[in-house]
């Protein structure tokens, strides 16, 4: 995920995937679908492209780590990282006070 700020609403995001998405199920391709509904919303085709794609994934109808998951694992390694780090500073100071 992009650390710029994100300008369009959770509610923005689900309804032109959902379009896209019905869109697709009428028997459309999916890529005239984007490039139709991406304007309208004033974002870019591939970024609409992307948001279909992790709802897929987060839906279970596309391989891949779901968001939450996604969200966690990366907690538990900043997690793991600081840990780390504090054992190397106590590791030192023992040594240094042994």
């Amino acid at each position: 995920m992009s650390k710029t700020t994100n300008k369009f609403a959770p509610e923005v995001r689900e309804r032109a995937v959902r379009l896209v998405l019905e869109s697709e199920a009428e028997g459309g391709s999916r890529w005239a679908a984007i490039v139709s509904i991406a304007p309208k919303i004033g974002c870019a085709a591939q970024t609409l492209n992307e948001w279909v794609k992790r709802a897929e994934i987060d839906g279970g109808r596309r391989a891949g780590v779901p968001a939450k998951i996604a969200k966690r694992i990366k907690a538990l390694e900043r997690e793991n990282r600081e840990l780390r780090r504090a054992n190397g500073i106590l590791r030192k100071a023992s040594a240094y006070f042994a």
